[in-house]
């Protein structure tokens, strides 16, 4: 199994950027992939981002642009840095990991934009 802690969640204007960091307890060589969801209050969990271990990406539509992606293999960390953040952005962030029919999830991290 693998354990996940995202940090970096915060309190933005809109317009404003913010990085999200998920570490994770093992190598993510070994993870088939890795993600970015979100939830926002009354809404379902739904995929922000994803990146592959051979660092292969994809995005939903609502993102491309603005987010950003990325993993350092090295140090085990998964990032995803925000941009031109909109009010429809707030959610709790989750860090997501895939290890062959099995998800493991972070505790999340709260990301608010508001004026």
């Amino acid at each position: 199994q693998v354990q996940l802690v995202e940090s970096g969640g915060g309190l933005v204007q809109p317009g404003g950027s913010l990085r999200l960091s998920c570490a994770a307890s093992r190598n993510i060589l070994l993870i088939t992939s890795m993600a970015w969801y979100r939830q926002a209050p009354g809404k379902e969990r739904e995929l922000v981002a994803d990146i592959t271990r051979g660092g292969a990406t994809n995005y939903a539509d609502s993102v491309k642009g603005r987010f950003t992606i990325s993993r350092d293999n090295a140090m085990n960390m998964m990032y995803l840095q925000m941009n031109s953040l909109k009010p429809e952005d707030t959610a709790v962030y989750y860090c997501n990991a895939y290890i062959t029919t099995n998800n493991y999830w972070g505790q999340g991290t709260q990301v608010t934009v508001s004026s």
